[in-house]
C-alpha cells in the first residue's frame, strides 16, 4: 500500500512560507494541484468512508469537509493570502460543525493536528448540554477518564470561563469544565507521519478513541 502523500506535500508549504503571494502560487499551481490538493482530497474521502461506517449519520462529501487554502484577510492585519496547511472537518453537519461533535485534522510541515469534540455551540444548546452533563455526570466522568481516551488525547479541553448560576454553578465545583463554552480534545502527530502508508488508520484510531465522548455530547446537544 502506497502513502497518500509524498515529501512534495511539505516541500510546497516550506517554499510557500517566504513566497506567500498570488504570483508565486499561480506559478506553482500545478504542484499544489498534484501534490497537495489532489492527495488531500483522496485522503479526506478515505477518512469520510471510515467515519461514516462508525457513524451512519455522516453522509458528507470531501467538498463539504475540506477548508479552502485561501485565507479570509478582510478583517486581518496579516494579509498573506494562503494558509500554511490543509485541513478538513468531518461531521454529519459539515465542516462548520454547529451544535454537533466532529473530527478535525490539519496537515502541515510542522505535523498533524487532530481535534475532536464540539467547538461551535450556540448559547441555548450550551445550556442544554450543561444540564445534560449534570444529569449524566457519572457517565461523563467515566468517559473523560477512560484509559484509551486519556492515552490518546491527555484529557478534555474547553475555552472560556462563563458565569454560572443555580444547579450548574454548584455542579461546577465538582466539574469545572461546565464553565467552558466548548468541549474538545486534541493531539499532535509528528510531520513524518504524513508520509505513513497507514495514515488513515492512525487518524481513525484517534477518532475511535474519542467517539464515545463525542456521541455523549451529541446526545446532550439534541
Amino acid at each position: 500500500m502506497s502513502a497518500y502523500f509524498s515529501k512534495e506535500f511539505s516541500k510546497f508549504f516550506i517554499e510557500l512560507a517566504p513566497n506567500n503571494n498570488k504570483d508565486w502560487f499561480d506559478a506553482n499551481r500545478d504542484r499544489y494541484e498534484e501534490f497537495v490538493k489532489k492527495p488531500f482530497r483522496a485522503f479526506t474521502e478515505k477518512m469520510i468512508e471510515g467515519i461514516s461506517k462508525a457513524d451512519p449519520r455522516v453522509k458528507v462529501s470531501a467538498s463539504e469537509s475540506i477548508f479552502r487554502i485561501n485565507r479570509d484577510i478582510r478583517f486581518s492585519k496579516d494579509k498573506y493570502p494562503y494558509k500554511m496547511h490543509m485541513a478538513a472537518a468531518i461531521s454529519h453537519a459539515g465542516k462548520k460543525m454547529p451544535d454537533v461533535s466532529g473530527f478535525y485534522f490539519q496537515l502541515s510541515p510542522e505535523g498533524i493536528q487532530i481535534y475532536q469534540g464540539a467547538y461551535f455551540i450556540e448559547t441555548p444548546t450550551l445550556h442544554r448540554l450543561r444540564e445534560y452533563i449534570v444529569r449524566e455526570k457519572k457517565t461523563f466522568k467515566k468517559l473523560i477518564s477512560a484509559k484509551k481516551f486519556t492515552d490518546t488525547y491527555g484529557g478534555i479541553q474547553g475555552d472560556g470561563n462563563s458565569r454560572l448560576s443555580g444547579e450548574i454553578k454548584k455542579a461546577a465545583e465538582e466539574l469545572p469544565m461546565l464553565a467552558a463554552k466548548n468541549f474538545y480534545w486534541g493531539a499532535m502527530l509528528p510531520a513524518k507521519t504524513i508520509l505513513a502508508a497507514d495514515l488513515d488508520k492512525q487518524l481513525m484510531d484517534h477518532y475511535k478513541a474519542g467517539k464515545a465522548l463525542g456521541d455523549f455530547l451529541d446526545e446532550g446537544m439534541k
